[in-house]
C-alpha cells in the first residue's frame, strides 16, 4: 500500500518514555522508524507533514478472542435458576453458546468491528488467542485454517496488525481426557495447529503487520506430552507461546489435586521457558512464582477489564514490580476496547487493595502512573508479537496515534500532563488519526456488524 507521507512533524510526541517537543518522524518504505530527532529546527518542519496533535506510539493488544466481541453486554445478568453466584465457570457456559454459533464468515464481521474499534482506542496490533478451529458440532473444515483466515482478513480490511495464535485444546479438564460436547468445536492437535501455522504463513508472508505465534489454551486443556511437542514446534520455528494460566482459584486448586504444584510452578518445572512465552493472566501466581517467571525473561499479560468483569481476581503488581518482570497488556473479552482504560483499571484496582495512590509510579520509579504503564504496556510489545513495536524509536515498526486535543478530557490540560489526563480522566480523549505500519488506518465501523448481531442473538 502507497504511503502518503514518510516525513512527519510533532509539536510533541512520547519518545523515551517522556514528551519531547518538535519532533521528526521519518518512516522507511518498509514501514519502520527510519528516523526520530527531538528539538527539530524549523527548516526541518518545513519539509514534513504536520501531524493535528500530540503523538503516542501504538500499543499491543496482547490478548484477544475476537468472537467475544459478540457477547459483550449480553452476559451481565445472573442466568434463571441459577442457585449460586455467578463466577467464571457459570459465564463460560454462556461464553460457549457464541463460540457455538458464529460461523466463518460472521466472525469476520465481528473481527472487523472490533479491530476497527482497537485502532480507535489507541491498539496497533492485536494478537488473537485463537481456538474455533471446526465448525459448530465438531466436523472439521475442509481448509483446517478457515476460521483462522477470517481473521486475518478482517485485520488485513481494517488495516490493524494482527498476530494469530493458533490455539492448542483438547480435553476438558485435568481428570476429563475428553472434551464437553460443547467443547468439540474446539478439537486440535500439536500437529494440526503447526499445519494452520504454516497455512497462515503462506497466505501473510509478504505483508510484515501480519505473523503468526502459537498458544496453549491452559493446562487443564492440555496433556503435558502434548504441551510439550507443541513447544518443540514453537522453538524450532522461533514463534512466541502464549498460555491462560492462573486465572481461577479453582484452577490452581485442581492443578494442585493432579499434579501436586500450582500452575506457575508447575509450568516452570516441567517446560523450557523462556522469552518468547506469555503467561497470560497469572492473577493467582506466588511471589516465587514471580521470580521464576522473571528469572526465565518470560512475560505475563494482563487483561485488567476482563479479569475484574469475570470477577478473576487483582494481579500482584508489586510483587512483579520488585523483580523487574516484563508485562503486557490485554482486552481479552473486550469489555472495553482502549488501552487508557486498561491501564487505568489496572492502576484502580492496585490502589483500590492497597488504599493508596500512583501505585504504579511509586512501584516503577516514575513520577506519573500514566507514564510508568504505557511504558510498561509498550515493553511487553515485542515478547507478545515477536516484532519490533517499542514506540517511537529508530528500528520499531512506525506505529503511531495522535490525540485530538479537542476532545473534553484534554481541554485546557497542560502539555506535560496530556498522558496523565487521557488514562485518568473522563469522557474518554479520542485519537484523530492511527498509523500503523506508516500508514493511516481506514477506521469505520463494519455495517454488516448490526445484522450479525441480530442474527446471532434475534432482537
Amino acid at each position: 500500500m502507497r504511503r502518503e507521507a514518510n516525513l512527519y512533524f510533532a509539536e510533541q510526541a512520547w519518545v523515551d518514555g517522556k514528551w519531547a517537543p518538535d519532533v521528526l518522524l521519518g518512516v522507511s518504505a518498509q514501514g519502520c522508524w527510519a528516523h526520530v530527532e527531538t528539538h527539530c529546527t524549523r527548516a526541518q518542519q518545513a519539509h514534513a507533514v504536520r501531524l493535528a496533535g500530540p503523538v503516542l506510539p501504538g500499543v499491543v493488544n496482547a490478548h484477544s478472542h475476537a468472537f467475544q466481541r459478540a457477547i459483550a453486554g449480553l452476559t451481565e445478568r445472573r442466568s434463571a435458576g441459577v442457585g449460586q453466584s455467578d463466577d467464571f465457570w457459570s459465564w463460560r457456559d454462556r461464553m460457549y453458546s457464541a463460540a457455538n454459533r458464529i460461523a466463518p464468515e460472521q466472525l469476520e464481521t465481528v473481527a472487523c468491528q472490533l479491530y476497527a474499534e482497537l485502532l480507535v482506542g489507541g491498539y496497533t496490533q492485536v494478537c488473537e488467542f485463537h481456538y474455533l478451529h471446526n465448525a459448530p458440532g465438531g466436523a472439521p473444515y475442509a481448509d483446517a485454517a478457515e476460521m483462522s483466515l477470517a481473521l486475518v482478513r478482517a485485520a488485513r480490511r481494517t488495516g490493524i496488525g494482527l498476530t494469530l495464535l493458533p490455539t492448542l485444546y483438547m480435553r476438558a479438564g485435568f481428570a476429563q481426557p475428553d472434551l464437553r460436547e460443547d467443547q468439540r468445536r474446539f478439537a486440535s492437535t500439536p500437529e494440526g495447529i503447526a499445519r494452520i501455522v504454516e497455512t497462515v504463513r503462506r497466505h501473510t508472508h509478504e505483508d510484515p503487520t501480519v505473523n503468526v505465534g502459537v498458544a496453549i489454551h491452559s493446562l487443564r486443556a492440555v496433556s503435558p506430552p502434548a504441551l510439550k511437542e507443541l513447544a518443540a514446534f514453537a522453538r524450532q520455528e522461533s514463534l512466541p507461546v502464549h498460555i491462560h494460566i492462573a486465572e481461577q482459584t479453582q484452577e490452581v486448586d485442581d492443578c494442585l489435586v493432579h499434579t501436586g504444584m500450582r500452575p506457575i510452578e508447575w509450568l516452570l518445572n516441567h517446560v523450557d521457558v523462556d522469552a518468547r512465552w506469555n503467561l497470560v493472566h497469572a492473577t493467582h501466581a506466588t511471589r516465587d512464582e514471580l521470580v521464576g517467571v522473571q528469572a526465565r525473561g518470560a512475560s505475563i499479560v494482563i487483561c485488567p477489564a476482563t479479569e475484574a468483569n469475570l470477577g478473576d481476581g487483582v494481579f500482584d503488581l508489586p510483587g512483579y514490580a520488585a523483580v523487574g518482570g516484563i508485562w503486557s497488556a490485554g482486552s481479552d473479552s473486550h469489555v472495553t476496547r482502549r488501552w487508557s482504560e486498561e491501564l487505568r483499571l489496572l492502576e484502580y484496582s492496585q490502589r483500590m487493595t492497597q488504599r493508596k495512590r500512583n501505585v504504579a509510579a511509586q512501584l516503577l520509579g516514575q513520577t506519573s502512573s500514566a507514564a510508568a504503564l504505557l511504558q510498561g504496556a509498550l515493553a511487553g510489545g515485542y515478547p507478545a508479537t515477536g516484532l519490533a513495536l517499542g514506540g517511537l524509536r529508530v528500528g520499531q515498526r512506525a506505529d503511531f496515534c495522535v490525540l485530538n486535543t479537542q476532545s473534553p478530557a484534554l481541554l485546557g490540560i497542560p502539555a506535560d500532563h496530556m498522558l496523565d489526563a487521557l488514562v485518568f480522566s473522563s469522557p474518554d480523549a479520542h485519537f484523530s488519526a492511527v498509523h500503523v505500519a506508516g500508514i493511516a488506518a481506514p477506521v469505520r465501523n463494519d455495517p454488516s456488524f448490526a445484522p450479525v448481531m441480530r442474527a446471532l442473538w434475534g432482537g
